[in-house]
C-alpha cells in the first residue's frame, strides 16, 4: 500500500473499512466510498496519503476539517462518523450521501429557478449557522453542495469539505504563499488575504447563485483572468444571459459588492431577496431560457366566452342550453320571466300558440327566423327563438313590442270588424233578392190576427187590430 493521494485504495482494507470505490480526488486527498463492516453502514471515506501527513500543515489542516465538522451539529452538514490514523493514513469517516454535487447540475446549463432557490436557501442556513459560532467556511462553490433525494420528499442538500474552515482567520493560504481555495468563487478580501468572516462565504455563495441560473460563474478564463474580474470587474448582469428580472442583476451585485461592508447581512437574506427579486419566476420549475423567452403572463378568460356549469355550457343570457332559467342569471342580465303578456307558452316545433288555439307557424307578417346571437325585432316579432330555447329574455323588466307595431296590429282588427259587419247587414237587406226580378222596393203585408183573413165586416174593423203594417225597407 502505497498511501500515496493519487493511488487507488479499492478494494483494500483500512481499519474497520472496507474501500469499495473513488468518489472524488481532490488537492491533497481521495474520497473514497467505503463499508464500515463493524456497522454494516455506508460511509465516504476520506483519506490523505502517507507523503502528505508527514507535511506538518497538511496534518493539522486534516485535523481541523475533521474537528470543525464534527463540531456543527446541522442537519445541511454533512455528519462525521469518526477519523484518526491508521498505517501511516490519516482518515475521515462521513456520512455517505447517496446523489451528486451541484456543479453536475449546472453543467448541463441553467437550472429552473425554484429549484436553485430552495436547494441554495439550505446551504445559506447552513453557512450562517457556521458563522455564528465565529467559524468561515472558505471553499463554497458547487462541487462542495451535496445533493440527494432519497432522504426526503424534496432534494436535500449538505455542504461538505470544510478542510479549510478556519475561526478568525485572514485570507488563507499555505506557509509557501500558495492560494488555497477555488479563485473561481473567491471574495476580492480572500484573495488579497485580508481579514475574513461570514460575508465572505455570502460572496462565494452569490457566484454559486449566478452559477445556477445562467450555467456559469461570473468570471471566466484562466485564473490570472478570473482574480482580475473579483478583485475589479463587475459580473455581466443575469438579465442579459437568460430572461429573468432585471432585479436580481441588483441581487448579484449586492451580495457580490467589493466592500463586504455592502453586502447583505448574512446569507439567508441574500437568498430571500433573490426570491423577491424574481417575483413569480422564483416559483418556475423551468429553467430560464435566453433573454425575451420568458414565459408570457396568463391573459384571463373573455368577459362573452359562456361559462362552463353543472350539466353544459350556460348561454350568455342567463341559464344552460337548451332552454333558459335552469341555473340563474348570466352574465348579460337575468333570465326572462316567461313569455309577452298575451302571448300563450313558449313555441314548441316552431309553433307559437294564440289565445283560443294552437297556430302552426307564425302569426302573418312576422320576418324570417332570427340569426344566431340572439333575436333581432325589426319591424315586428320574428319567428320566434331558436329551436330548443324558450321565448325571448326580456330586457329590463319584460318584452316589449315597439308601439307601431301595437297599433297597426288594432287598426287592422278594428277594420276586419267594421267590414264584417257590413258583410252581414248586407246579407240580410239583399237576402231575398233571389226570390224576385230585383230588389224590393214596396213595403210587404204582414197578414196578422187568426186565419190571416183581410175579409172582415166594417164593425168587426173597429175593435180588431190592423191587418197589416207597412214596414219601409232600410229600417
Amino acid at each position: 500500500m502505497t498511501g500515496d493521494e493519487s493511488g487507488d485504495l479499492t478494494g483494500r482494507r483500512l481499519g474497520n473499512y472496507r474501500i469499495d470505490g473513488v468518489l472524488g480526488k481532490g488537492g491533497m486527498s481521495v474520497t473514497y466510498k467505503a463499508t464500515d463492516v463493524r456497522l454494516g453502514r455506508k460511509v465516504a471515506l476520506k483519506v490523505i496519503g502517507d507523503h502528505l501527513g508527514a507535511d506538518a500543515e497538511f496534518r493539522e489542516r486534516f485535523v481541523d476539517e475533521a474537528r470543525n465538522t464534527s463540531a456543527i451539529d446541522h442537519a445541511n452538514v454533512v455528519p462525521l462518523y469518526d477519523f484518526g490514523e491508521l498505517e501511516g493514513m490519516l482518515y475521515i469517516a462521513m456520512r455517505m450521501v447517496d446523489g451528486g454535487d451541484l456543479a453536475g447540475l449546472i453543467s448541463g446549463g441553467p437550472i429552473a429557478p425554484a429549484r436553485a432557490l430552495t436547494m441554495l436557501d439550505q446551504v445559506a442556513d447552513a453557512l450562517d449557522t457556521l458563522h455564528n459560532r465565529g467559524l468561515v467556511h472558505l471553499d463554497v462553490k458547487p462541487a462542495n453542495v451535496l445533493v440527494t433525494s432519497k432522504e426526503t420528499s424534496r432534494e436535500h442538500v449538505y455542504v461538505a469539505d470544510f478542510g479549510l474552515t478556519r475561526r478568525g482567520a485572514t485570507g488563507h493560504r499555505t506557509r509557501g504563499g500558495d492560494f488555497l481555495g477555488s479563485p473561481t468563487y473567491a471574495a476580492p478580501e480572500h484573495l488579497r488575504g485580508e481579514p475574513l468572516d461570514g460575508r465572505t462565504d455570502q460572496y462565494a455563495l452569490t457566484c454559486v447563485l449566478y452559477a445556477c441560473l445562467t450555467g456559469s460563474p461570473p468570471f471566466k478564463g484562466d485564473v490570472q483572468t478570473v482574480i482580475k474580474g473579483h478583485l475589479n470587474g463587475e459580473p455581466p448582469a443575469i438579465s442579459r444571459i437568460v430572461g429573468l428580472p432585471a432585479g436580481i442583476d441588483e441581487v448579484v451585485r449586492k451580495g457580490m459588492a467589493k466592500n463586504p461592508a455592502d453586502r447583505y447581512p448574512d446569507c439567508v437574506e441574500m437568498i430571500a431577496a433573490a426570491r423577491r427579486a424574481l417575483g413569480p419566476l422564483a416559483t418556475s420549475n423551468e429553467p430560464p431560457g435566453p433573454p425575451g423567452a420568458a414565459a408570457p403572463v396568463q391573459q384571463a378568460p373573455r368577459q362573452n366566452t359562456p361559462p362552463q356549469g353543472e350539466g353544459g355550457p350556460v348561454h350568455p343570457y342567463g341559464g344552460q342550453q337548451p332552454g333558459y332559467g335552469q341555473q340563474g342569471p348570466g352574465p348579460q342580465g337575468p333570465p326572462p320571466q316567461g313569455p309577452p303578456p298575451g302571448y300563450g307558452p313558449p313555441p314548441q316545433q316552431g309553433g307559437f300558440q294564440q289565445q283560443g288555439g294552437y297556430q302552426q307557424g307564425p302569426p302573418p307578417g312576422y320576418g324570417p327566423p332570427p340569426q344566431q346571437g340572439g333575436f333581432q325585432q325589426q319591424g315586428g316579432y320574428q319567428q320566434g327563438p331558436p329551436p330548443g330555447y324558450g321565448p325571448p329574455p326580456q330586457h329590463q323588466g319584460g318584452f316589449q313590442p315597439k308601439k307601431s307595431g301595437g297599433a297597426k296590429w288594432i287598426w287592422i282588427i278594428v277594420g276586419v270588424l267594421v267590414v264584417a259587419g257590413a258583410i252581414v247587414a248586407a246579407i240580410f237587406v239583399f237576402g231575398d233578392s233571389s226570390s224576385g226580378n230585383g230588389p224590393q222596393t214596396t213595403a210587404p203585408n204582414i197578414p196578422v190576427g187568426p186565419g190571416g183573413s183581410q175579409s172582415q165586416s166594417p164593425e168587426s174593423s173597429l175593435k180588431a187590430p190592423p191587418t197589416s203594417i207597412s214596414v219601409k225597407p232600410g229600417t
